[in-house]
Order: C-alpha cells, then structure tokens, then sequence
C-alpha cells in the first residue's frame, strides 16, 4: 500500500516513517505540504536521536535541563540550518520554550561565536 492521491497514507506508522524517509531530498515544490513537513520531522527526530546518543542524553534530558542549555541551542541552530521546520516545531520538541525566546537564544549564541573568533 502507498500514498493515495488526497495523501492519506495506508499502513504502519513504521511503513509511513519508511515511506517518508525514501522522499527525503526528492520533494519538489509541487509536493504537498503535509508531505514536505512530513518528510522534515523524520529527518528532525534522525537528527534528533543522534545528537541525543552523542551527548549520552535521553528524552527525559530535553525535559530536565534549562531552556537555554548550550547542547539544547547547538540542537536548534542544526534543525534550523538543516531542516525546513518552524522555530514553533523546534522549539517545541527540544522543550527550549516560545519560538520568540529560542530564536533570540540562538541569535545570541550566534553573536557569541562570532565574536569568540
């Protein structure tokens, strides 16, 4: 089973995931929408899970830790420089609070780096 014309998806969440994993890189602009932010939210949780595995982080750490956590904002400026999700969307899931705060966070990490160089 595959996707039908109105986009409605038959099958697993697995089979979806799977499906929109093959797409990735090969949306054009005549795509839906749903299936462009579908298609970046899985490539978002890959992303995710592996900064996750290399900080040696759980879930339950986006949780715990500050808002304005240095891992935390490394995690949103990566979204946000490859991904095509909302700050709302990545601000959301990383627990960094409104998508206003998150955004001046990261302009001011930006602005940090830059002067540190």
């Amino acid at each position: 089973m595959g996707a039908t014309a109105t986009g409605v998806v038959c099958g697993s969440e697995a089979f979806r995931k799977q499906l929109l994993e093959r797409m990735e890189g090969s949306l054009s602009r005549g795509h839906a929408g749903e299936l462009r932010r579908g298609s970046a939210e899985v490539r978002a949780e890959r992303v995710i899970a592996e900064e996750l595995r290399r900080e040696g982080w759980t879930e339950a750490d986006l949780v715990a830790r500050r808002k304005s956590d240095p891992v935390k904002l490394a995690l949103a400026a990566r979204l946000r420089r490859e991904t095509t999700l909302t700050m709302a969307w990545i601000a959301a899931r990383l627990q960094t609070g409104t998508r206003q705060s998150t955004t001046t966070r990261l302009q001011e990490l930006k602005r940090q780096r830059l002067t540190e160089r």
